[in-house]
Parts: C-alpha cells; structure tokens; sequence
C-alpha cells in the first residue's frame, strides 16, 4: 500500500497547516561520506548555492517572515557565503539554526564561524550518532568522533549547552544499520549522563531521527540485502499520530538552485514543493493551510514509531 493511501486508510489527510520554516540547503559538499546520507553529500560533490540564489533567499526571509531559518547541507561550513546568510537571516528570522557534523566546523577555513554564531544567537544542530567510537565512525568515517568531541568541548567553552546561556546546542542521534531509533527521551537521558561523566560535555536536548531509504543509505540497504525488509518495517511501524507533526506540514526546503521543496527528503528526490515546480523568486507568500504535500513511499520514515523530522520525534 503506499504512503499516501495508508493515510486515507486511517481517516487521515495529509496536507499543509501553518508554514513556519524556511530550511536552505546550501549545497552537498562535505568533507565526510556517511552511509546513511540520503543527500550522497561529499568531496567530490561541487553543488553550491550561488551569490544569486543567496540573494533571493535572504529576499524571501524578509518578504514572508518565517519563525525558522534552518541551514543544511552537505556540511554548510565548506560552503563560502555561509557567514552572509547567517547573519542576513538572523537579523530577519527569530530562530536560525544551522546543521553541522562537528568535522567541517573544526576545519581552519571555518575557524570563525562558532563564535559569529555565538554573536547571532544562532542554534547549532550537531550530528554525534552514537556514544561510543565504533559506532560513530562505523558511520561516519575514521577520526570523526574523537574530532567530534573536541568540537563540542569547543561549543560547550563558548556557552554552547551551557544552562543559563541561552545558546542552544542540539545532538542528532541515528541509527548505524536497518533499524529505528530508541525512544528519544530515554535516549537523551542516556547521552546528558555519559557525555558528561566521561568526556564532561553538556547539551540541550537531543533530537532522535530515522534514516530515509534514499540516495547513499538506499545504495547500502541494496547491497547488504536489507532494502525490503527495512521498507517492510517502516510500513509495519506506521503511527498514525505522528502524522500531524510531520516537518512537511510546516517546512519548505529550498535547494542551492532555488528550486523548493515540501522537505529534504523530497528535494533529494527531486520531487517538487506540492508537487509542481517552483523557483524561491516566485514565493510571493506562503502556501495556504490546506495546500497538497508531495508523497512518496520514502516518506513511511516520518511516521514509524514515533515518527522522525529535523525537530526529533513527532509523537511525546
């Protein structure tokens, strides 16, 4: 059954509510190649936003006035014109995060960027997958999680985490394999305690995500055979109330061409913001309550368990 019919199927419509974030992905350069990448980010990758499309999109922030201004990529430190937007979007948005992986924010050519985002207030959405080496690096690559834990010593130096500073650093956990992630409350009570105790590192809250069968992670279910069985699972786990507070309903993703989105897991499948497309120039205001969302199997990853978005779980 697909995705769209086994919402009918529950007496449930899936459309749009309130739009309330502008999530800009900057680009798929990055230094690291992880497996459960659905974007195949990396080196090699030269996609980048251009001077233009950065214009249009600080345009766009100040024209509609979103709550959220979400940065992603690929790693966004690599990608040059990341300062101006921050600071662009932080003076038009009330919230801005920007998305990193810890490695490309330790590089030199980035060296300054913890401390602007210090001066903007801007949250930092950190990936750390796992409390343990083997794991992270099963993932992400040799040296990430030693590298990793500097950083956020770094961050936690300059009030990141730290109760009272006002500076929001949030983790992102995933899964290494074919599976779900644990429940996000127990797991952040598990992360808060060990980081601490062992490496004295603080944080404000964790957020528990699941990996969509696209691009690099769908490449890996293929070959190791676990593409149907995962498919399978995420069917089986779908939680008809995770349905409403899927990052779709309020989120649209622009690409670093300026083309939009319903979310990331749609733009890395090039299917189009409610399913026709449309330039970031052409968004004079903000999709009605009520307008179509774009669907596909994939989109099963948002709603089992507890459902998965760029904020964490969906259900309490």
């Amino acid at each position: 059954m697909t995705f769209s019919d086994t919402v009918k199927k529950h007496g449930l419509l899936l459309e749009r509510s309130q739009t309330t974030t502008l999530q800009v992905n900057v680009g798929l350069t990055c230094d690291l190649t992880c497996r459960h990448c659905h974007q195949q980010a990396g080196p090699h990758r030269p996609e980048q936003m251009s001077a233009a499309v950065i214009d249009e999109v600080i345009a766009c922030a100040r024209r509609l006035r979103f709550e959220t201004a979400d940065i992603t990529g690929g790693a966004p430190e690599l990608f040059p014109g990341l300062s101006r937007l921050v600071t662009a979007l932080a003076q038009s948005t009330p919230k801005v995060i920007v998305r990193t992986n810890l490695t490309a924010l330790a590089r030199p050519e980035a060296r300054s960027l913890p401390e602007l985002y210090r001066s903007c207030g801007v949250t930092v959405a950190a990936s750390l997958p796992a409390l343990n080496p083997e794991q992270t690096e099963a993932q992400r690559g040799s040296g990430v999680w030693s590298a990793s834990l500097d950083m956020l010593r770094r961050l936690n130096d300059l009030g990141y985490g730290r109760e009272g500073s006002g500076l929001e650093l949030i983790l992102i956990s995933n899964p290494a394999g074919a599976f779900l992630s644990p429940a996000q409350a127990q797991a952040e009570q598990r992360f808060h305690r060990d980081l601490e105790r062992r490496h004295g590192i603080t944080f404000s809250k964790l957020f528990t995500l699941a990996n969509a069968p696209l691009g690099r992670f769908r490449s890996w279910l293929e070959s190791s055979g676990n593409l149907t069985p995962y498919l399978e699972k995420l069917e089986a786990g779908f939680n008809p109330c995770a349905v409403e507070g899927l990052m779709c309903r309020s989120f649209i993703s622009v690409d670093w061409n300026g083309h939009l989105y319903d979310c990331d897991f749609n733009l890395a499948a090039g299917i189009p913001l409610g399913g026709t497309r449309r330039h970031i120039t052409e968004l004079r205001e903000l999709p009605q309550p009520g307008s179509p969302i774009a669907t596909a199997d994939y989109c099963f990853t948002c709603t089992a368990g507890s459902g998965s978005s760029c904020s964490g779980s969906t259900v309490p």
